[in-house]
């Protein structure tokens, strides 16, 4: 007889075997093994599906045919259709055993072994997903596996333990088994119809003990030591198992199991895992041979079994030599080695193991999910030069720490266990929105029948950002209103927004997240005084709809004052998250594009960045990475935008998300927008560069230039967007990108600490300049007739021990002096924002960058308030600032004694405030008269 039929007639020693997904079922495979060889069951496991994976043209089609979703449910539901197929073959041993052999087991995800809740939820749902009574669930025994064992048992569901080492971690599992068999009992379940195996770990022990027997004799000078240590090389782990099954016939033979006996129940049998044998030196039998014994089964690797079948030898071996097992373990315990201490690292290794092939599954499948995809997704493709080996290694650190998985959690631990988990709605914002798509379609049709022809959002950084880049992105759309932005208390840019538009057939979108911000406030009341004068007070909230959180002041004035609608956003969504939310969606809608589309879109690279894909593959997760490292490895903390024409303006938006998400507690990312490209020796080591190219828009200036950054040595990371379809894609990368890069900086990217303080001290001077009539007096440090410039007491004595005198231009020329290797220029103008105004600025900046070699920033207040203005305040100490102001003729505010140019006045010291409070290097040039000809001096003066 084949000694492995022998064995099985003769032991009732059953051999499982691991289950290749789609293989074995198709061809019928499994089945002829279960005629030649008489198995009683079989094993999934991540390691043999992920080849599956690999070679499966049936996981492709599926694949294809289901197109752009959450592909990882797709495979799984293909392996649970192989799992019930596999039972299915297997039914007939199943019933002719009594239900004790002829069993499936499929295993839990290794990433809830240490966490008994998860373990006991994905159990029951494998459970019931399989449907059939001859699947086993596999659980590890870790500490926190141990009650989901129980527990599992108590619902009546057989188990595999899996990764099993240590007597006494078995016979805690042994236990959990009688317990969980006891309380099904009481319940009352059938217990005769529950059955469980303990999967034992064999080699690994010897594995692991070999290596330190090896480390002792290495250190022995004794003789007769070294070779009693040399004697225990191979037997540990036979010596452990035997004495495991005297544990085992212990407990399954005293009055507690004779109670549970009596009722029908089975024994847990012992089941021996790794037993191929590790060391050439032993039998290649080793772990076959010396294991066999009544109710075990071995599951032996297919070499084994065919070595076994060639030279292997039957006999009841497995309680031979006990006294000599328990002398093994005891010279082992006195040589100094603590076995129970290899079994807690083996169970760590071996979670950690389970964990890296299921990593290799989830990456084999986000690997063919963006084959299939093509161009359907935005491709990324990074070129690191001396950053690469970092960013490797921050990959691998998030792949085996689980991150990516812990983000998707909503674990603040990921970032500074403070409050993080409380903002973190925006990752699952894209699907619930997707439900609400029949609600913009219809909202969109109602703007298209009312004939508006513009939509104005009136809002400030998050509220208004992404609404701009829609705008600008896709422009006006037939038959629907073209979308403005009114983001600036400029008392010039609020006529013109007014000039621009037909009052009667404009739709004003007021958005504001807590209702309280100052700007919305005041455009509100503006715009609503002016929409009474000209179609009546009855008829003015008609032409007004608001976005704000549930139970904000927005929601009560807008209900009071009649808006059209009121659009709720999520309290877990910070502003500038907020653009796949109703922020971003209502102007989408309002402006006639198809936001289930546009949502779709963005879908994509929701899924492409999932808590399925691996860092390696997730294109967030590894800009996030290659960003945060940057900054933290070789100071690389200037990120340098770059877009093609036609999407040139989403670099305002991702500006607003990474320094207001990054730059606090002295650390940061400071973006560079809207800097014109130079050849490579124009810039510092400090550089960090983003390409975003439009495949059907691209510029070959652009192009070229990039190519030559990358060739000097800068990193930097290219992506390509098919079409502009395809933005909100980016909209989420780049916010799972900023939470990776606040996670490496080591900071909350959820707050705003800084822009808080702006806010509030704006507030304060803004209400006591209503109760005075007008803001206080101030005194220049130096002025002529064309600048007046102001600073605070400790930035002056610096200018003026630099050489700062009686002349404005010498005060600019020392500031600019203060510029050194690593900092950054910004220029922040609070005057009218438009091309005119931008080109000297431009030419500025150009200039700083050519003689500083340092990164610039030019900015518009106060809409900079609400997104660049956190880093300035709260990142690092890198930034010397220029704030610019200028006079305009006042517009008053319906409802109020003081008009816009107050307000922007108010802003513009409010944030000088806290710059000063935070120790910056900052000077205030306030030009008098005309604005253009006071830029283009400054211009000169910075030239």
């Amino acid at each position: 007889m084949n000694p492995l039929k022998k064995l099985h007639a003769e032991q009732d020693q059953a051999v499982w075997l691991d289950f290749v997904a789609r293989g074995f079922v198709q061809d019928g495979g499994l089945k002829r093994l279960v005629d030649e060889d008489g198995l009683r069951g079989v094993t999934s496991n991540p390691a043999i599906f992920e080849k599956a994976i690999g070679h499966s043209d049936e996981y492709d089609d599926a694949l294809r045919t289901a197109g752009d979703r959450r592909v990882i449910d797709l495979y799984e539901g293909l392996a649970i259709a192989d799992i019930q197929a596999a039972a299915d073959v297997l039914r007939p041993v199943f019933e002719a055993s009594g239900g004790q052999d002829g069993f499936v087991s499929l295993e839990v995800s290794p990433y809830l072994a240490l966490n008994t809740a998860e373990t006991l939820d994905e159990a029951r749902r494998l459970h019931k997903a399989v449907a059939r009574d001859n699947l086993m669930v596999k659980v590890p025994a870790t500490p926190e596996g141990i009650p989901a064992i129980r527990d599992l048992t108590a619902d009546g569901i057989n188990i595999n333990v899996t990764l099993l080492f240590a007597q006494d971690a078995y016979e805690q599992v042994a236990n959990a088994y009688i317990e969980g068999l006891e309380r099904f009992a009481a319940s009352g379940g059938d217990i005769g119809r529950v059955a469980s195996v303990a999967s034992f770990f064999v080699s690994r022990i010897d594995a692991a003990v070999d290596k330190l027997l090896d480390e002792k004799i290495a250190a022995a000078n004794d003789p007769d030591e070294k070779a009693a240590l040399e004697g225990l090389k191979g037997k540990v782990a036979i010596a452990n198992a035997k004495l495991a099954y005297q544990r085992y016939k212990r407990l399954f033979a005293g009055d507690r199991w004779q109670t549970l006996s009596a009722k029908g129940a089975h024994p847990q049998r012992l089941l021996w895992a790794s037993t191929g044998t590790k060391n050439k030196a032993y039998s290649d039998v080793l772990y076959v041979e010396e294991l066999i014994g009544p109710n075990t089964v071995n599951t032996i690797p297919p070499a084994t079994m065919d070595a076994f079948r060639d030279h292997g030898t039957v006999r009841a071996s497995l309680e031979e030599g006990v006294d000599e097992a328990e002398r093994v373990l005891a010279h082992l315990a006195k040589a100094g080695i603590d076995l129970d201490a290899v079994a807690r690292q083996l169970v760590e290794e071996g979670v950690q193991l389970f964990v890296d092939a299921a990593d290799k599954v989830l990456g084999a499948v986000a690997g063919k999910r963006q084959k299939f995809l093509g161009d359907g997704l935005d491709r990324q493709a990074l070129s690191l030069g001396s950053l690469d080996e970092p960013v490797k290694k921050a990959i691998e650190t998030w792949r085996k720490d689980g991150l990516v998985r812990r983000l998707w959690q909503r674990d603040a631990g990921v970032w500074s266990g403070a409050d993080e988990a409380q903002w973190l709605g925006w990752l699952t914002i894209v699907e619930d929105e997707a439900k609400k798509a029949a609600d913009y379609a219809a909202f969109a049709a109602e703007v298209k029948q009312e004939g508006f022809t513009d939509a104005v959002v009136l809002g400030m950084g998050g509220s208004s950002l992404g609404p701009e880049v829609l705008a600008e992105t896709y422009g006006p759309q037939p038959g629907f209103p073209r979308l403005r932005i009114l983001d600036s208390t400029d008392p010039d840019e609020v006529r013109a927004v007014e000039a621009a538009v037909n009052l009667e057939r404009t739709l004003f979108i007021v958005a504001s997240k807590s209702g309280s911000t100052l700007e919305p406030n005041v455009f509100r009341d503006y715009f609503l005084g002016r929409m009474r004068d000209v179609v009546g007070r009855d008829k003015a909230g008609r032409h007004f709809v608001a976005v704000t959180d549930p139970g904000s002041a927005m929601e009560k004035a807008a209900k009071e004052d009649g808006f059209r609608r009121i659009f709720h956003g999520v309290k877990q969504i910070g502003g500038r998250y907020s653009v796949l939310s109703a922020f971003g969606l209502v102007p989408a809608a309002a402006m006639g594009l198809d936001v289930a589309a546009f949502l779709e879109s963005a879908c994509t690279m929701v899924r492409s960045c999932g808590s399925d894909v691996p860092p390696d593959l997730n294109p967030g997760v590894q800009l996030g990475l290659a960003m945060g490292t940057a900054a933290t490895v070789e100071g690389r903390d200037k990120v340098t935008l770059v877009a093609s024409p036609g999407i040139d303006t989403f670099g305002a938006w991702v500006e607003q998300l990474i320094a207001e998400s990054t730059g606090k507690e002295g650390k940061g990312l400071i973006p560079i927008d809207n800097e014109p490209l130079a050849a490579p020796a124009a810039y510092g080591t400090d550089r960090f560069f983003v390409y975003l190219r439009l495949e059907d828009g691209a510029d070959a200036g652009q192009d070229a230039a990039v190519t030559a950054l990358e060739g000097a040595g800068h990193p930097v990371v290219r992506i390509a967007l098919a079409s502009k379809a395809s933005l909100p894609q980016e909209f989420f990368r780049f916010e799972i990108a900023t939470a990776v890069a606040g996670a490496v900086l080591g900071i909350n990217p959820f707050d705003q600490p800084d822009v808080e303080a702006s806010k509030i001290k704006t507030r304060e001077l803004f209400s006591a300049a209503e109760t005075n009539g007008s803001l206080p007096a101030e005194t220049p440090v130096a002025e002529d007739d064309g600048f007046a410039l102001y600073t605070d007491a400790a930035n002056a004595e610096a200018l003026r021990k630099a050489g700062a005198g009686s002349d404005p231009v010498s005060w600019i020329k020392e500031q600019i002096g203060r510029v050194k290797g690593g900092d950054y220029v910004a220029l922040l103008a609070y005057v009218t924002r438009n091309p005119g105004h931008l080109a000297p600025l431009q030419a500025a900046r150009v200039a700083l960058r050519e003689t500083k070699h340092v990164a610039t920033c030019a900015e518009f207040g106060p809409r900079f308030l609400h997104s660049t203005g956190q880093a300035y305040k709260g990142g690092p100490d890198s930034g010397v600032f220029l704030q610019i102001t200028s006079e305009a003729p006042d517009l008053a505010i319906p409802g109020r004694s003081l008009g816009f140019a107050t307000v922007i006045a108010a802003q513009a010291r409010g944030d000088f405030g806290v710059l000063s409070e935070r120790g910056r290097r900052a000077l205030r040039v306030h030009i008098k008269g005309d604005v253009a000809k006071g830029l283009d001096r400054l211009k000169s003066a910075l030239s």
